[in-house]
């Protein structure tokens, strides 16, 4: 089988599988107790901490460690919006969010806030001074992602951060789980306040996320019941899991100018391949992500496709893993002007560290096929 669903979840390292098995194996007490093994577990946890801080170039006490990418997103924007309440009830995002952020926003919006959902233009690309215009005295959250889940664009991050620092009191949070890894990721530099990792979205372990916080902020905690994680995350720690996801982050950054380089090659053939098979509509547009490619099969069932790919020995999916299993059109491309029909028939490609040119054609070969056996169900199958 060839995998091409790494926006989903990614094959860990061999090294990470290693790393994590050894800790299990050796470090199994509880990292909050007093004695000599809780201690030694507590110092892997501050340890892998120190790696992020290091990758990121940030201080090293600003990272907790949660239970995945969504949890991290739910504790960034809830966590905020109830702690600064005093200062303002307004809120910012925009129309394609993963659901962890858009749902999150759509509950605090049950609870009272007022939300303004930024819209993207026909790439799927919002503009910074959008950003600027919607902000008012009270706004005290802008939540943004930096690459898109679903068809990869990449939003101007750095351009917001730097507009909002100059001109509001608004703290800005940056959904990375699909950027870590394969774009540079400057927090400080970018004027971020919170970012948002997964760890099985770089080749780690399921179950670990992180959550960078600036200095000076404080988050109303999700969870109750315990100390950890400066109070922000009550619970007994992963170590198994941070451990290994902090030499996956560290893996994945060392090779990430080379990774950017032959992922961004195999999407440009594929882009051509695709761009040939008249069918098929190319979502999206630049600057994007070099692992992320998005087409439609207008009057299509997206899953019919996948299933027949899968077929052919290749592994896709629609949209997000998340929200594989809804069968209504995509958020994202109906914020991006698409059509019901264009919408309902999206297909997301995303590649990895293994792939090479042969598998890009295999793809394409399998698309080719697929296309023409479709072709004359196009009706009875919508």
């Amino acid at each position: 089988m060839l995998y091409f669903d790494h926006c989903a979840s990614t094959p860990p390292y061999d090294e990470v599988i290693q790393t994590m098995t050894e800790v299990m194996r050796a470090h199994y007490a509880n990292p909050s107790s007093l004695h000599r093994a809780g201690t030694s577990a507590g110092h892997l946890i501050e340890r892998s901490r120190a790696v992020l801080a290091e990758q990121f170039r940030t201080k090293k006490g600003s990272w907790l460690f949660t239970g995945g990418g969504t949890e991290s997103n739910n504790l960034a924007v809830k966590g905020i919006a109830k702690q600064y309440a005093g200062r303002g009830k307004h809120l910012i995002t925009t129309r394609i969010e993963h659901a962890s952020v858009y749902e999150t926003f759509g509950q605090l919006e049950e609870e009272g806030f007022r939300v303004t959902y930024l819209p993207v233009s026909d790439t799927g690309h919002v503009r910074a001074e959008q950003v600027l215009e919607a902000v008012t005295d009270e706004t005290v959250l802008v939540s943004v992602m930096h690459v898109n889940n679903e068809i990869g664009t990449v939003q101007p991050i750095a351009e917001i951060g730097r507009m909002l620092k100059k001109r509001s009191r608004a703290f800005f949070h940056v959904d990375a789980v699909q950027s870590i890894g394969k774009l540079p990721v400057s927090v400080e530099e970018w004027g971020i306040d919170l970012l948002s990792g997964s760890a099985h979205k770089l080749r780690g372990p399921k179950g670990v996320g992180f959550l960078y916080i600036r200095d000076g902020i404080t988050l109303y905690p999700l969870f109750t019941g315990g100390s950890q994680e400066e109070g922000f995350r009550a619970g007994t720690q992963n170590v198994p899991g941070i451990v290994a996801s902090a030499k996956a982050l560290r893996m994945a950054s060392e090779s990430m100018e080379a990774r950017g380089r032959k992922l961004g090659a195999l999407k440009r053939m594929l882009l051509t391949e695709i761009a040939e098979i008249p069918e098929l509509k190319l979502n999206g547009g630049e600057p994007s992500a070099p692992h992320i490619v998005h087409f439609s099969y207008p009057g299509m069932k997206p899953e019919v496709i996948v299933h027949m790919l899968e077929e052919q020995g290749i592994l896709a999916s629609t949209k997000s893993a998340c929200s594989s299993k809804d069968q209504k059109p995509s958020r994202v491309l109906l914020a991006m002007g698409a059509s019901r029909e264009h919408a309902a028939g999206g297909v997301r490609i995303s590649l990895g560290d293994e792939h090479t040119e042969r598998d890009i054609a295999r793809l394409a070969e399998a698309l080719r096929i697929a296309v023409r056996q479709l072709k004359p169900l196009e009706r009875g199958l919508t």
